[in-house]
Protein backbone atom coordinates (compact mmCIF):
# COMPACT_ATOMS: atom_id res chain seq x y z
CA UNK A 1 0.00 0.00 0.00
CA UNK A 2 1.15 3.55 -0.65
CA UNK A 3 -0.26 5.00 2.58
CA UNK A 4 -0.37 4.08 6.22
CA UNK A 5 1.84 3.90 9.30
CA UNK A 6 4.55 1.29 9.70
CA UNK A 7 4.74 -0.13 13.24
CA UNK A 8 8.48 -0.69 12.73
CA UNK A 9 8.97 3.09 12.63
CA UNK A 10 8.00 3.25 16.32
CA UNK A 11 10.25 0.71 18.05
CA UNK A 12 9.62 -0.17 21.70
CA UNK A 13 11.94 1.00 24.49
CA UNK A 14 14.05 -2.14 24.76
CA UNK A 15 17.74 -3.00 24.38
CA UNK A 16 17.78 -6.68 23.45
CA UNK A 17 21.44 -7.35 24.19
CA UNK A 18 22.28 -5.14 27.15
CA UNK A 19 19.07 -5.93 29.02
CA UNK A 20 18.70 -9.62 28.33
CA UNK A 21 22.23 -10.99 27.83
CA UNK A 22 25.04 -10.78 30.38
CA UNK A 23 27.49 -12.58 32.62
CA UNK A 24 26.52 -14.35 35.85
CA UNK A 25 26.36 -11.90 38.73
CA UNK A 26 25.56 -14.05 41.77
CA UNK A 27 28.43 -15.26 43.98
CA UNK A 28 29.32 -18.83 43.04
CA UNK A 29 27.93 -20.26 46.27
CA UNK A 30 24.52 -18.62 45.60
CA UNK A 31 24.06 -19.89 42.06
CA UNK A 32 21.84 -22.84 41.16
CA UNK A 33 23.97 -25.40 39.35
CA UNK A 34 22.33 -27.87 36.97
CA UNK A 35 23.60 -30.14 34.26
CA UNK A 36 21.34 -29.03 31.41
CA UNK A 37 18.98 -26.05 31.68
CA UNK A 38 15.90 -26.14 29.46
CA UNK A 39 13.86 -22.95 29.08
CA UNK A 40 10.23 -23.81 28.40
CA UNK A 41 7.96 -26.63 29.55
CA UNK A 42 6.23 -27.28 26.23
CA UNK A 43 6.60 -30.23 23.83
CA UNK A 44 10.10 -29.24 22.65
CA UNK A 45 11.61 -28.68 26.08
CA UNK A 46 10.00 -31.68 27.73
CA UNK A 47 10.85 -34.04 24.87
CA UNK A 48 14.45 -32.85 25.26
CA UNK A 49 14.34 -33.47 29.01
CA UNK A 50 12.93 -36.98 28.62
CA UNK A 51 15.42 -37.89 25.91
CA UNK A 52 18.30 -36.61 28.04
CA UNK A 53 17.25 -38.81 30.93
CA UNK A 54 16.80 -41.81 28.63
CA UNK A 55 20.32 -41.34 27.29
CA UNK A 56 21.81 -40.76 30.75
CA UNK A 57 20.49 -44.12 31.89
CA UNK A 58 23.27 -45.65 29.81
CA UNK A 59 25.88 -43.11 30.96
CA UNK A 60 26.05 -43.40 34.76
CA UNK A 61 29.41 -41.63 35.08
CA UNK A 62 28.23 -38.72 32.95
CA UNK A 63 24.97 -38.54 34.90
CA UNK A 64 26.90 -38.37 38.17
CA UNK A 65 29.12 -35.60 36.79
CA UNK A 66 26.04 -33.45 36.13
CA UNK A 67 25.33 -33.16 39.84
CA UNK A 68 22.19 -33.46 41.92
CA UNK A 69 20.06 -31.84 39.18
CA UNK A 70 21.19 -33.30 35.85
CA UNK A 71 18.26 -31.78 33.93
CA UNK A 72 16.12 -28.77 34.90
CA UNK A 73 13.13 -27.30 33.06
CA UNK A 74 12.39 -23.63 33.73
CA UNK A 75 8.72 -22.89 33.02
CA UNK A 76 7.13 -19.46 33.51
CA UNK A 77 3.55 -20.72 33.77
CA UNK A 78 1.90 -22.10 36.89
CA UNK A 79 2.43 -25.59 35.47
CA UNK A 80 3.87 -26.98 32.27
CA UNK A 81 1.34 -26.35 29.51
CA UNK A 82 -0.25 -23.36 31.26
CA UNK A 83 0.78 -21.09 28.36
CA UNK A 84 0.66 -23.74 25.61
CA UNK A 85 -2.05 -23.57 22.96
CA UNK A 86 -2.47 -24.96 19.47
CA UNK A 87 -4.89 -26.69 17.08
CA UNK A 88 -3.58 -29.43 17.10
CA UNK A 89 -3.52 -32.34 14.68
CA UNK A 90 -0.28 -33.99 15.71
CA UNK A 91 1.81 -36.28 13.56
CA UNK A 92 2.65 -39.27 15.75
CA UNK A 93 6.30 -39.79 14.75
CA UNK A 94 7.88 -38.05 17.75
CA UNK A 95 5.60 -39.70 20.32
CA UNK A 96 6.34 -43.13 18.83
CA UNK A 97 10.08 -42.50 18.92
CA UNK A 98 10.10 -41.07 22.45
CA UNK A 99 7.75 -43.69 23.92
CA UNK A 100 8.15 -46.86 21.84
CA UNK A 101 6.42 -48.96 24.50
CA UNK A 102 3.32 -46.77 24.80
CA UNK A 103 0.21 -47.48 22.75
CA UNK A 104 -1.52 -44.41 21.26
CA UNK A 105 -4.46 -45.17 23.56
CA UNK A 106 -2.14 -44.13 26.41
CA UNK A 107 -1.23 -40.79 24.80
CA UNK A 108 -3.07 -37.57 25.78
CA UNK A 109 -5.05 -37.50 22.54
CA UNK A 110 -8.69 -37.38 21.46
CA UNK A 111 -8.34 -40.02 18.81
CA UNK A 112 -6.95 -40.59 15.35
CA UNK A 113 -8.24 -38.49 12.46
CA UNK A 114 -10.38 -40.63 10.15
CA UNK A 115 -12.21 -37.97 8.12
CA UNK A 116 -11.40 -34.52 6.74
CA UNK A 117 -13.44 -31.77 5.13
CA UNK A 118 -12.35 -28.42 3.70
CA UNK A 119 -14.87 -25.70 2.85
CA UNK A 120 -14.68 -22.43 0.97
CA UNK A 121 -17.09 -20.11 2.75
CA UNK A 122 -19.15 -17.15 1.70
CA UNK A 123 -21.18 -15.20 4.24
CA UNK A 124 -24.05 -17.68 4.18
CA UNK A 125 -22.95 -20.64 2.05
CA UNK A 126 -20.30 -23.35 2.06
CA UNK A 127 -18.64 -25.10 -0.86
CA UNK A 128 -16.92 -28.37 -0.05
CA UNK A 129 -13.60 -28.84 -1.84
CA UNK A 130 -13.49 -32.33 -3.37
CA UNK A 131 -10.89 -33.63 -3.16
CA UNK A 132 -9.63 -31.48 -0.29
CA UNK A 133 -6.27 -29.76 -0.73
CA UNK A 134 -3.56 -32.39 -0.08
CA UNK A 135 -1.92 -30.25 2.59
CA UNK A 136 -5.13 -30.35 4.65
CA UNK A 137 -5.32 -34.14 4.80
CA UNK A 138 -4.87 -35.36 8.37
CA UNK A 139 -5.59 -39.07 8.12
CA UNK A 140 -3.36 -40.90 10.61
CA UNK A 141 -2.68 -37.82 12.73
CA UNK A 142 -3.93 -37.46 16.29
CA UNK A 143 -6.02 -34.66 17.78
CA UNK A 144 -4.50 -33.33 20.97
CA UNK A 145 -4.43 -30.36 23.29
CA UNK A 146 -0.90 -29.01 23.55
CA UNK A 147 -1.63 -27.93 27.12
CA UNK A 148 -2.61 -31.49 28.03
CA UNK A 149 0.27 -32.93 26.03
CA UNK A 150 2.71 -30.72 27.94
CA UNK A 151 1.37 -31.82 31.31
CA UNK A 152 1.61 -35.46 30.23
CA UNK A 153 5.22 -35.00 29.15
CA UNK A 154 6.04 -33.10 32.37
CA UNK A 155 4.70 -35.99 34.45
CA UNK A 156 6.84 -38.46 32.48
CA UNK A 157 9.89 -36.21 32.81
CA UNK A 158 9.51 -35.81 36.58
CA UNK A 159 9.10 -39.58 36.99
CA UNK A 160 12.51 -39.93 35.35
CA UNK A 161 14.17 -37.42 37.66
CA UNK A 162 13.84 -34.13 35.77
CA UNK A 163 13.53 -31.09 38.03
CA UNK A 164 10.67 -28.87 36.80
CA UNK A 165 10.94 -25.33 38.13
CA UNK A 166 7.52 -23.84 37.33
CA UNK A 167 6.28 -20.30 38.05
CA UNK A 168 9.78 -19.12 37.14
CA UNK A 169 10.65 -16.99 34.15
CA UNK A 170 13.97 -16.93 32.32
CA UNK A 171 14.74 -13.24 31.99
CA UNK A 172 18.38 -13.17 30.95
CA UNK A 173 20.78 -15.33 28.95
CA UNK A 174 24.10 -15.86 30.74
CA UNK A 175 27.16 -15.76 28.48
CA UNK A 176 30.85 -15.94 29.32
CA UNK A 177 33.60 -15.67 26.69
CA UNK A 178 31.15 -16.37 23.87
CA UNK A 179 29.64 -19.47 25.48
CA UNK A 180 26.15 -19.72 26.98
CA UNK A 181 26.45 -20.86 30.60
CA UNK A 182 22.81 -20.72 31.69
CA UNK A 183 20.05 -18.23 32.42
CA UNK A 184 19.03 -15.78 35.11
CA UNK A 185 15.50 -15.97 36.45
CA UNK A 186 13.37 -12.87 36.91
CA UNK A 187 12.57 -11.13 40.17
CA UNK A 188 9.28 -11.93 41.90
CA UNK A 189 7.15 -9.88 44.28
CA UNK A 190 7.30 -6.44 42.68
CA UNK A 191 4.59 -3.82 42.37
CA UNK A 192 3.36 -2.15 39.18
CA UNK A 193 6.34 0.26 39.23
CA UNK A 194 8.82 -2.58 39.72
CA UNK A 195 9.50 -1.79 43.38
CA UNK A 196 10.00 -4.69 45.85
CA UNK A 197 7.01 -5.68 47.99
CA UNK A 198 7.04 -7.62 51.25
CA UNK A 199 7.22 -10.98 49.43
CA UNK A 200 10.04 -9.91 47.09
CA UNK A 201 12.37 -12.65 45.79
CA UNK A 202 15.33 -11.65 43.60
CA UNK A 203 16.16 -13.64 40.51
CA UNK A 204 18.98 -16.15 40.59
CA UNK A 205 21.67 -17.35 38.19
CA UNK A 206 20.99 -20.89 36.96
CA UNK A 207 24.31 -22.08 35.53
CA UNK A 208 24.51 -25.12 33.29
CA UNK A 209 26.91 -27.11 31.15
CA UNK A 210 24.41 -26.77 28.27
CA UNK A 211 21.23 -24.75 27.69
CA UNK A 212 18.23 -25.46 25.47
CA UNK A 213 15.88 -22.66 24.44
CA UNK A 214 12.42 -24.18 23.99
CA UNK A 215 10.44 -21.02 24.72
CA UNK A 216 7.86 -21.44 21.99
CA UNK A 217 6.59 -18.70 19.71
CA UNK A 218 7.90 -15.09 19.89
CA UNK A 219 10.69 -16.24 22.19
CA UNK A 220 12.19 -13.74 24.62
CA UNK A 221 15.71 -15.13 25.02
CA UNK A 222 15.86 -16.40 21.44
CA UNK A 223 15.27 -12.89 20.11
CA UNK A 224 18.05 -11.58 22.35
CA UNK A 225 20.39 -14.41 21.38
CA UNK A 226 19.86 -13.73 17.68
CA UNK A 227 21.06 -10.17 18.22
CA UNK A 228 23.97 -11.04 20.49
CA UNK A 229 25.36 -13.91 18.40
CA UNK A 230 24.49 -12.30 15.04
CA UNK A 231 22.36 -15.24 13.91
CA UNK A 232 19.24 -13.37 12.81
CA UNK A 233 17.53 -15.14 9.89
CA UNK A 234 17.96 -14.29 6.22
CA UNK A 235 14.35 -13.17 6.17
CA UNK A 236 12.38 -11.78 9.10
CA UNK A 237 10.12 -14.13 10.97
CA UNK A 238 6.43 -13.72 10.29
CA UNK A 239 3.65 -14.69 12.64
CA UNK A 240 0.00 -15.58 12.62
CA UNK A 241 -2.40 -15.08 15.50
CA UNK A 242 -4.83 -17.80 16.42
CA UNK A 243 -7.82 -17.45 18.73
CA UNK A 244 -9.47 -20.65 19.87
CA UNK A 245 -12.54 -21.76 21.80
CA UNK A 246 -13.47 -25.18 23.23
CA UNK A 247 -17.17 -26.04 23.33
CA UNK A 248 -19.18 -28.79 24.93
CA UNK A 249 -21.62 -29.85 22.21
CA UNK A 250 -24.84 -31.80 22.03
CA UNK A 251 -23.81 -34.04 19.15
CA UNK A 252 -20.36 -35.42 18.28
CA UNK A 253 -18.32 -34.20 15.31
CA UNK A 254 -16.78 -37.01 13.27
CA UNK A 255 -14.24 -35.11 11.17
CA UNK A 256 -11.59 -32.41 11.09
CA UNK A 257 -12.83 -29.29 9.29
CA UNK A 258 -10.83 -26.43 7.79
CA UNK A 259 -12.37 -23.33 6.26
CA UNK A 260 -11.10 -20.75 3.79
CA UNK A 261 -12.53 -17.52 2.44
CA UNK A 262 -15.13 -15.63 4.48
CA UNK A 263 -14.86 -13.81 6.86
CA UNK A 264 -11.48 -12.79 5.40
CA UNK A 265 -11.25 -10.32 2.51
CA UNK A 266 -9.52 -11.42 -0.67
CA UNK A 267 -7.97 -8.13 -1.84
CA UNK A 268 -4.17 -8.01 -1.81
CA UNK A 269 -4.19 -4.58 -0.16
CA UNK A 270 -5.68 -6.08 3.02
CA UNK A 271 -3.20 -9.00 3.32
CA UNK A 272 -5.82 -11.08 5.13
CA UNK A 273 -4.26 -14.54 5.08
CA UNK A 274 -5.66 -17.32 7.25
CA UNK A 275 -8.70 -19.44 7.86
CA UNK A 276 -10.78 -21.35 10.37
CA UNK A 277 -10.67 -24.81 11.90
CA UNK A 278 -13.03 -27.08 13.83
CA UNK A 279 -11.69 -30.27 15.41
CA UNK A 280 -13.52 -32.93 17.45
CA UNK A 281 -12.30 -33.51 21.02
CA UNK A 282 -13.94 -36.80 21.89
CA UNK A 283 -17.68 -37.32 21.82
CA UNK A 284 -18.77 -34.22 23.72
CA UNK A 285 -16.38 -31.40 22.78
CA UNK A 286 -15.07 -29.55 19.77
CA UNK A 287 -12.47 -26.84 19.42
CA UNK A 288 -12.80 -24.13 16.84
CA UNK A 289 -10.50 -21.31 15.96
CA UNK A 290 -9.59 -18.50 13.62
CA UNK A 291 -6.06 -17.82 12.42
CA UNK A 292 -4.95 -14.59 10.73
CA UNK A 293 -1.53 -13.58 9.43
CA UNK A 294 -0.12 -10.58 11.28
CA UNK A 295 0.96 -8.87 8.07
CA UNK A 296 -2.60 -7.55 7.62
CA UNK A 297 -3.02 -3.80 7.07
CA UNK A 298 -6.43 -2.72 8.44
CA UNK A 299 -5.91 -1.42 11.97
CA UNK A 300 -9.47 -2.36 12.96
CA UNK A 301 -8.99 -6.08 12.28
CA UNK A 302 -9.51 -8.27 15.36
CA UNK A 303 -8.87 -12.01 15.20
CA UNK A 304 -11.00 -12.54 18.31
CA UNK A 305 -13.96 -10.79 16.71
CA UNK A 306 -13.42 -12.56 13.38
CA UNK A 307 -13.84 -15.84 15.26
CA UNK A 308 -17.09 -14.55 16.73
CA UNK A 309 -18.16 -13.61 13.21
CA UNK A 310 -17.22 -17.06 11.90
CA UNK A 311 -19.54 -18.55 14.51
CA UNK A 312 -22.51 -16.83 12.85
CA UNK A 313 -22.04 -18.97 9.72
CA UNK A 314 -24.65 -21.74 9.31
CA UNK A 315 -21.93 -24.41 9.11
CA UNK A 316 -20.53 -23.47 12.51
CA UNK A 317 -23.89 -22.75 14.14
CA UNK A 318 -25.03 -26.23 13.21
CA UNK A 319 -22.07 -27.78 15.00
CA UNK A 320 -22.31 -25.63 18.14
CA UNK A 321 -26.10 -25.68 18.43
CA UNK A 322 -27.17 -26.53 21.98
CA UNK A 323 -23.60 -26.33 23.30
CA UNK A 324 -21.67 -24.03 25.62
CA UNK A 325 -18.18 -22.56 25.61
CA UNK A 326 -15.85 -24.02 28.27
CA UNK A 327 -12.42 -22.64 27.33
CA UNK A 328 -10.75 -19.91 25.30
CA UNK A 329 -7.18 -18.97 24.39
CA UNK A 330 -4.94 -17.13 21.96
CA UNK A 331 -1.41 -17.68 20.66
CA UNK A 332 0.85 -16.69 17.82
CA UNK A 333 2.34 -19.15 15.33
CA UNK A 334 5.67 -18.60 13.54
CA UNK A 335 4.92 -18.81 9.83
CA UNK A 336 7.93 -17.45 7.98
CA UNK A 337 9.19 -20.93 7.21
CA UNK A 338 12.62 -22.15 6.16
CA UNK A 339 14.23 -18.79 5.37
CA UNK A 340 12.98 -17.25 8.62
CA UNK A 341 14.83 -19.68 10.87
CA UNK A 342 17.96 -18.40 12.63
CA UNK A 343 21.16 -18.61 10.57
CA UNK A 344 22.42 -21.06 13.17
CA UNK A 345 20.33 -23.15 15.52
CA UNK A 346 23.17 -23.56 17.98
CA UNK A 347 25.90 -21.45 19.52
CA UNK A 348 28.54 -22.64 21.98
CA UNK A 349 26.65 -24.10 24.92
CA UNK A 350 23.12 -23.63 23.56
CA UNK A 351 20.53 -25.05 21.11
CA UNK A 352 17.29 -23.41 19.89
CA UNK A 353 14.33 -25.75 19.36
CA UNK A 354 10.75 -25.88 18.11
CA UNK A 355 8.68 -22.75 17.61
CA UNK A 356 11.49 -20.65 19.08
CA UNK A 357 13.43 -21.48 15.92
CA UNK A 358 10.37 -21.14 13.65
CA UNK A 359 9.91 -24.86 13.02
CA UNK A 360 6.36 -24.75 11.68
CA UNK A 361 5.24 -26.06 8.31
CA UNK A 362 2.49 -23.60 7.39
CA UNK A 363 0.98 -25.39 4.35
CA UNK A 364 0.23 -28.52 6.39
CA UNK A 365 -0.37 -26.68 9.69
CA UNK A 366 2.12 -28.82 11.60
CA UNK A 367 4.75 -28.02 14.20
CA UNK A 368 4.24 -30.10 17.36
CA UNK A 369 6.16 -33.12 16.11
CA UNK A 370 8.95 -30.86 14.79
CA UNK A 371 9.22 -29.32 18.26
CA UNK A 372 9.55 -32.72 19.91
CA UNK A 373 11.99 -34.09 17.34
CA UNK A 374 14.16 -30.97 17.63
CA UNK A 375 14.21 -31.34 21.42
CA UNK A 376 15.36 -34.93 21.04
CA UNK A 377 18.04 -33.89 18.53
CA UNK A 378 19.27 -31.28 21.01
CA UNK A 379 19.44 -33.90 23.76
CA UNK A 380 21.44 -36.30 21.59
CA UNK A 381 23.85 -33.54 20.58
CA UNK A 382 24.37 -32.36 24.15
CA UNK A 383 25.10 -35.85 25.47
CA UNK A 384 27.70 -36.38 22.73
CA UNK A 385 29.26 -32.97 23.45
CA UNK A 386 29.39 -33.56 27.22
CA UNK A 387 31.09 -36.89 26.66
CA UNK A 388 33.61 -35.19 24.38
CA UNK A 389 34.16 -32.34 26.82
CA UNK A 390 33.14 -29.62 24.37
CA UNK A 391 30.59 -26.83 24.19
CA UNK A 392 30.43 -27.09 20.39
CA UNK A 393 26.84 -28.10 19.58
CA UNK A 394 26.94 -27.50 15.81
CA UNK A 395 26.05 -31.16 15.22
CA UNK A 396 22.53 -30.14 16.23
CA UNK A 397 22.24 -27.91 13.15
CA UNK A 398 23.19 -30.86 10.96
CA UNK A 399 20.62 -33.11 12.61
CA UNK A 400 17.82 -30.57 12.10
CA UNK A 401 18.65 -29.14 8.69
CA UNK A 402 19.93 -32.40 7.22
CA UNK A 403 17.00 -34.44 8.45
CA UNK A 404 13.24 -34.54 8.24
CA UNK A 405 12.63 -31.07 9.71
CA UNK A 406 14.95 -29.20 7.37
CA UNK A 407 13.95 -31.11 4.25
CA UNK A 408 10.20 -30.68 4.79
CA UNK A 409 10.49 -26.99 5.66
CA UNK A 410 12.64 -26.45 2.58
CA UNK A 411 9.93 -27.94 0.37
CA UNK A 412 7.47 -25.31 1.65
CA UNK A 413 10.08 -22.52 1.83
CA UNK A 414 8.14 -19.90 -0.17
CA UNK A 415 4.55 -20.82 0.64
CA UNK A 416 3.74 -18.08 3.13
CA UNK A 417 5.35 -15.43 0.92
CA UNK A 418 3.10 -16.27 -2.02
CA UNK A 419 0.04 -14.93 -0.24
CA UNK A 420 1.32 -11.37 -0.36
CA UNK A 421 -0.07 -11.61 -3.90
CA UNK A 422 -3.62 -12.05 -2.60
CA UNK A 423 -5.86 -15.02 -1.88
CA UNK A 424 -6.41 -16.36 -5.40
CA UNK A 425 -2.95 -15.87 -6.91
CA UNK A 426 -1.28 -16.83 -3.64
CA UNK A 427 -3.40 -19.97 -3.44
CA UNK A 428 -2.54 -20.96 -7.01
CA UNK A 429 1.18 -20.47 -6.39
CA UNK A 430 1.00 -22.40 -3.12
CA UNK A 431 -0.79 -25.29 -4.85
CA UNK A 432 1.91 -25.37 -7.51
CA UNK A 433 4.62 -25.37 -4.85
CA UNK A 434 2.95 -28.20 -2.94
CA UNK A 435 2.63 -30.32 -6.08
CA UNK A 436 6.29 -29.79 -7.04
CA UNK A 437 7.72 -29.93 -3.49
CA UNK A 438 8.82 -26.33 -3.72
CA UNK A 439 10.55 -26.44 -7.09
CA UNK A 440 7.93 -24.23 -8.74
CA UNK A 441 7.62 -21.30 -8.72
CA UNK A 442 11.43 -21.10 -8.62
CA UNK A 443 13.65 -18.76 -6.66
CA UNK A 444 13.70 -17.32 -3.18
CA UNK A 445 10.64 -15.18 -2.57
CA UNK A 446 11.26 -12.24 -0.27
CA UNK A 447 8.94 -11.12 2.50
CA UNK A 448 8.83 -8.10 4.77
CA UNK A 449 8.46 -8.28 8.53
CA UNK A 450 4.89 -7.97 9.79
CA UNK A 451 5.79 -4.66 11.45
CA UNK A 452 6.90 -3.22 8.09
CA UNK A 453 3.38 -3.41 6.63
CA UNK A 454 1.76 0.06 6.69
CA UNK A 455 -1.43 0.22 8.76
CA UNK A 456 -4.51 2.26 7.93
CA UNK A 457 -7.79 2.69 9.79
CA UNK A 458 -10.41 0.82 7.82
CA UNK A 459 -13.88 -0.45 8.61
CA UNK A 460 -13.37 -4.05 9.67
CA UNK A 461 -14.91 -3.34 13.06
CA UNK A 462 -18.25 -2.33 11.51
CA UNK A 463 -19.27 -5.95 10.87
CA UNK A 464 -18.35 -7.66 14.15
CA UNK A 465 -21.35 -9.19 15.95
CA UNK A 466 -22.41 -7.75 19.29
CA UNK A 467 -21.56 -9.98 22.29
CA UNK A 468 -24.38 -11.66 24.17
CA UNK A 469 -21.91 -13.65 26.34
CA UNK A 470 -23.77 -16.86 25.59
CA UNK A 471 -22.76 -17.49 21.98
CA UNK A 472 -20.84 -14.35 20.99
CA UNK A 473 -18.28 -13.28 23.60
CA UNK A 474 -16.36 -10.13 24.40
CA UNK A 475 -12.64 -10.06 25.08
CA UNK A 476 -12.70 -9.58 28.84
CA UNK A 477 -15.01 -12.53 29.46
CA UNK A 478 -12.75 -14.56 27.22
CA UNK A 479 -9.69 -13.67 29.30
CA UNK A 480 -11.54 -15.00 32.35
CA UNK A 481 -12.17 -18.26 30.45
CA UNK A 482 -8.41 -18.63 29.89
CA UNK A 483 -7.83 -19.14 33.62
CA UNK A 484 -5.77 -15.96 33.79
CA UNK A 485 -5.31 -14.88 37.41
CA UNK A 486 -2.54 -12.30 37.08
CA UNK A 487 -2.69 -9.80 39.93
CA UNK A 488 -3.65 -6.27 38.96
CA UNK A 489 -0.53 -4.86 40.67
CA UNK A 490 1.92 -7.00 38.67
CA UNK A 491 4.76 -5.17 36.87
CA UNK A 492 4.18 -4.22 33.26
CA UNK A 493 5.96 -6.77 31.04
CA UNK A 494 4.78 -5.19 27.76
CA UNK A 495 7.02 -2.65 26.04
CA UNK A 496 5.43 -0.21 23.60
CA UNK A 497 6.30 3.30 22.49
CA UNK A 498 3.96 6.06 23.62
CA UNK A 499 2.89 9.11 21.60
CA UNK A 500 2.26 7.11 18.43
CA UNK A 501 -0.03 7.71 15.43
CA UNK A 502 -3.62 6.69 16.03
CA UNK A 503 -3.32 4.11 13.24
CA UNK A 504 -0.72 2.22 15.27
CA UNK A 505 -2.56 2.64 18.55
CA UNK A 506 -5.76 1.31 16.99
CA UNK A 507 -3.80 -1.64 15.57
CA UNK A 508 -2.74 -2.66 19.07
CA UNK A 509 -6.22 -2.14 20.53
CA UNK A 510 -7.98 -4.20 17.86
CA UNK A 511 -5.31 -6.88 17.47
CA UNK A 512 -5.02 -7.83 21.14
CA UNK A 513 -7.51 -10.63 21.95
CA UNK A 514 -7.26 -9.88 25.68
CA UNK A 515 -8.02 -6.12 25.75
CA UNK A 516 -4.60 -5.17 27.07
CA UNK A 517 -4.44 -1.87 25.13
CA UNK A 518 -6.80 1.09 25.23
CA UNK A 519 -6.78 4.60 23.81
CA UNK A 520 -7.99 6.83 26.66
CA UNK A 521 -10.93 9.14 25.96
CA UNK A 522 -8.83 12.21 26.65
CA UNK A 523 -6.53 11.57 23.69
CA UNK A 524 -6.85 13.76 20.58
CA UNK A 525 -9.05 12.58 17.72
CA UNK A 526 -6.27 13.28 15.23
CA UNK A 527 -2.51 13.07 15.46
CA UNK A 528 -0.48 11.09 17.98
CA UNK A 529 -1.96 9.45 21.06
CA UNK A 530 -0.81 7.60 24.16
CA UNK A 531 -1.95 4.05 24.87
CA UNK A 532 -3.01 2.68 28.25
CA UNK A 533 -1.72 -0.81 29.02
CA UNK A 534 -3.44 -3.31 31.35
CA UNK A 535 -0.77 -6.03 31.63
CA UNK A 536 -2.84 -8.17 34.00
CA UNK A 537 -5.15 -9.03 31.08
CA UNK A 538 -2.30 -10.41 28.96
CA UNK A 539 -2.48 -14.07 27.92
CA UNK A 540 1.04 -14.11 26.47
CA UNK A 541 -0.07 -14.58 22.86
CA UNK A 542 2.95 -12.58 21.61
CA UNK A 543 1.18 -10.65 18.85
CA UNK A 544 2.41 -7.29 20.11
CA UNK A 545 6.01 -8.25 19.25
CA UNK A 546 4.98 -8.79 15.63
CA UNK A 547 3.32 -5.39 15.35
CA UNK A 548 5.81 -2.96 16.83
CA UNK A 549 6.01 -3.76 20.55
CA UNK A 550 8.00 -6.23 22.63
CA UNK A 551 6.60 -8.83 25.00
CA UNK A 552 8.90 -9.78 27.87
CA UNK A 553 8.20 -12.58 30.35
CA UNK A 554 5.64 -11.81 33.05
CA UNK A 555 6.38 -12.56 36.67
CA UNK A 556 6.62 -16.31 37.15
CA UNK A 557 3.19 -17.91 37.51
CA UNK A 558 1.30 -15.04 35.85
CA UNK A 559 -0.63 -15.38 32.62
CA UNK A 560 -3.22 -17.93 31.51
CA UNK A 561 -3.74 -21.42 32.90
CA UNK A 562 -4.85 -23.39 29.86
CA UNK A 563 -6.37 -26.77 30.67
CA UNK A 564 -7.44 -28.34 27.36
CA UNK A 565 -6.69 -25.52 24.90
Amino acid sequence: MAHGVKPSDFPPPVDQVNEFVGKPTDPEDERIEVGVAIVGGGPAGLAAAIKLMQLLENEPELAESLGEVPVAVIEKGKVCGAHALSGANMRPSAMRELFPDLDPSEWPVYGEVKKDATYLLTKSQKFKLVPPPPNFKNHGNYITSVAELSRFLAEKAEEMGVYVLSETNAMKLLVEEGTVVGIRTGDKGQDREGKPMGNFEPGVDVVAKATILAEGTVSHLTLAAQEFFDIKPDQPQRWELGVKEVWEVAKPLDRVIHTMGWPLRKGAKYNEFGGGFIYPMGEDKVCLGMVIGLDYTDATLSCHDLLQLLKTHPLVKGILDGGKRVAWGAKTIPSGGYFSMPKRLSVPGMCITGDAAGMVNVPVLKGVHYAMHSGMYAAETIIDALKAGTTDLSAYDKKVMGGMIGSELYESRNTRQFFSKGFFLGGALATMATATKGHLPPGKWICEADAHEPMFIGDRDKIYPQPDNEYIFNKLDSVFASGNATRDSAPNHVRIKQNVPRELAQTWVSMCPAQVYEIPDDQPAAGNVDVHVTPSNCVQCGAITAKGGRLTPPEGGDGPLYQNA
